[in-house]
């Protein structure tokens, strides 16, 4: 199978710990879309709408990272994804928020802070930045802090899911754009995360990226 996309997104890395997780091997494209390695013809016929991650698997192709994951659990037999009908929506449930509330406070905060300087070589929004951290996400944090569970350290039931994969890989944008969540005023979410994050999985891919940004 081949990944097609930059390991930096959120929704790439999503995929890339699911795998890891999984014990899936691959072959890893690195495409930055805006980029003229975008113009890549496996990677456009495997992500017509140019969205990353993309996959080549066997002649199938696919891109969006639930999508590829769903395909995948399917391919293999589930097992990051439950069974039972409430944890099932639950899992989605912190997928959506991830691919959604979270990474559109993301994007202003990492793009500006991150992409812009180091790989672009412009200077960023900051204002956009600064007003995504201290208006935007707050409140999220807010109502995220009353869904995490009381004891353990996962989401849905007591053990991994897609849902923990999906929104500790999001909350890794923020830590590369500088912001952190704290625990004083968090402590449930700080104590997932950072359980989450010890994960083997996680640690090897947070030591790849941190090459990647110098």
């Amino acid at each position: 199978m081949k990944i097609f996309g930059a390991p930096l997104s959120p929704f790439v890395r999503k995929l890339m710990i699911y795998c890891a997780e999984r014990d899936l091997t691959y072959d890893h494209v690195p495409i930055f879309p805006m980029g003229p390695d975008g113009q890549n013809p496996e990677f456009q016929a495997a992500s017509p709408m140019g969205k990353i991650p993309a996959i080549e698997d066997d002649g199938f192709t696919l891109a969006d990272s639930s999508a590829i994951i769903h395909y995948l659990e399917a391919k293999h037999g589930a097992l990051l994804l439950p069974k039972e009908a409430q944890a099932v929506g639950r899992v989605i449930f912190f997928d959506e928020i991830a691919d959604t509330a979270l990474a559109a406070v993301t994007a202003p905060i990492f793009f500006n802070r991150v992409v812009l300087p180091k790989f672009m070589g412009k200077d960023g929004d900051l204002a956009a930045a600064d007003k995504a951290e201290r208006e935007t996400l707050p409140p999220i944090l807010e109502k995220l802090e009353k869904t995490m569970p009381e004891n353990g350290n996962f989401l849905v039931g007591d053990a991994l899911t897609l849902a923990d994969i999906a929104l500790a890989s999001i909350f890794v944008n923020f830590k590369h754009g500088g912001v952190s969540v704290d625990a004083s005023a968090y402590p449930r979410l700080a104590a997932w995360l950072s359980a989450t994050w010890a994960r083997p999985s996680f640690v090897r891919q947070l030591a790849m990226e941190a090459k990647i940004l110098g």
